[in-house]
């Protein structure tokens, strides 16, 4: 069975791979078939690479093990990498947008040439190719619960809007509307910044010690009272750092049990909920008496 660490590589390798052979197609598409929207598509798939990049060092970092400096490991790494990412993406989303309203208001986009049949194909088959990265990319984050590598996943996604806000200018463009290109990319532009911004407050409400959802809280409870020995429970404190659960709990039992029965119970209740929970990196039990 693959550790995170290798599955999340792997993932980002895919990205990489993919954005470079996308970039590379869709920058000689933008120059030789005369097409500014696509040259932009272009620069957003390059900036992939540089974010899939990040995502291997942060996924690589967030998996050390815990030293004397970091107690508790080193899971928000990978949250700094998402916002580093959501950063890129808003800078490269900005720069397309800047370079799309200079040639609105310029006002000689009647000028620019019109964008040859390769163009457009290559905005379809960007479509595609991007749609079915994003998928691919989200099934992973999902199942390893990655903030950066759904930030990954994202940026493909935001690639294939980028390409559809392309089709549809250089289709406009050789409509007899050249202005369509670079409104297309105002649109790209609007759609890039959306996601940075999600992205950012997914990264940020994971350093800050936010706690679980309800419903997880609401499972870890029913969970230790199930537990033989336990009467109550007196207080439960979740809070996620990174992609883990830390919890503390102060559970309630016999008042006349020893000190050894006490302690023999919490121990059964922390080892049940690091089990049943895997998310749940460590649970701390405090043990009361039944008043």
């Amino acid at each position: 069975m693959e550790t995170f660490e290798k599955t999340a590589v792997k993932v980002s390798v895919v990205s990489i791979a993919g954005n470079i052979i996308l970039s590379v197609l869709k920058m000689l598409a933008g120059i030789f078939a005369h097409s500014g929207a696509m040259v932009s598509d272009a620069v957003h798939s390059a900036s992939d690479v540089f974010s899939s990049i990040i995502v291997i060092i942060g996924v690589k970092l967030s998996a050390k093990a815990s030293d004397k400096e970091h107690p508790y490991g080193h899971e928000r790494m990978e949250c700094v990498a998402a916002i580093v990412l959501a950063v890129i993406l808003l800078v490269t989303g900005l720069f397309i947008g800047a370079d799309a309203l200079k040639t609105i208001t310029g006002g000689h986009f009647r000028e620019l040439r019109t964008p040859e049949l390769f163009a457009l194909v290559m905005a379809v088959v960007s479509i595609l190719t991007k749609e079915m990265m994003f998928w691919y990319t989200r099934y992973y984050a999902k199942k390893l619960d990655s903030g950066a590598i759904m930030a990954d996943a994202w940026h493909h996604r935001s690639d294939a809007l980028s390409s559809v806000g392309a089709l549809i200018g250089i289709a406009g463009a050789r409509m007899g509307f050249p202005i369509l290109e670079p409104v297309a990319s105002l649109v790209i532009c609007l759609f890039i910044a959306k996601a940075s911004v999600d992205i950012f407050r997914d990264a940020t409400d994971k350093m800050v010690d936010r706690s679980c959802d309800d419903e997880t809280e609401k499972m870890i409870r029913e969970c230790v009272l199930a537990q033989k020995g336990v009467n109550g429970i007196d207080l439960l404190r979740t809070r996620i750092f990174g992609n883990k659960i830390y919890a503390d709990i102060e559970i309630n039992v016999d008042g006349n049990k020893t000190l050894s029965e006490g302690h023999a119970i919490a121990e059964n209740v922390h080892s049940v909920i690091e089990r049943e929970f895997p998310k749940v990196k460590h649970i701390m039990v405090h043990v009361n008496p039944d008043k």
